[in-house]
């Protein structure tokens, strides 16, 4: 499978752990605590995968990238988190980093 879409996939188990974390409620609420943890593990051994290929440098980057912008995307939408101008530059910036780094990359 192609490493950079392994990694995007292994980003997006990373935004599904940290957005669990929010529902798992400090791992009290049995459900939502395995369903983070699962996404953790899945997440964390994609990118393992991905490193074989990439660089570590470059995969972690956009791994947390992605994670980073997926997570303060979803925290606007389902936690009402604030969404203000500077934030979104912010967010944009991340974005322009993770693109830069696969147009760069191995």
């Amino acid at each position: 499978m192609n490493p950079w879409l392994l990694l995007v996939v292994a980003g997006l188990f990373e935004v599904g752990w940290a957005i669990g974390l929010e529902y798992a409620d400090g791992f009290s609420d049995p459900l939502p605590s395995v369903v983070t943890v699962v996404s953790l593990v899945i997440s964390m051994v994609l990118l393992a995968r991905t490193v074989r290929v990439l660089p570590i440098g470059t995969a972690y980057a956009v791994w947390t990238g992605i994670g980073a912008v997926g997570a303060a995307t979803l925290g606007i939408v389902l936690f009402d988190e604030p969404a203000g101008l500077a934030r979104i530059v912010f967010l944009s910036l991340i974005v322009c980093g993770v693109v830069g780094l696969n147009l760069t990359g191995h």
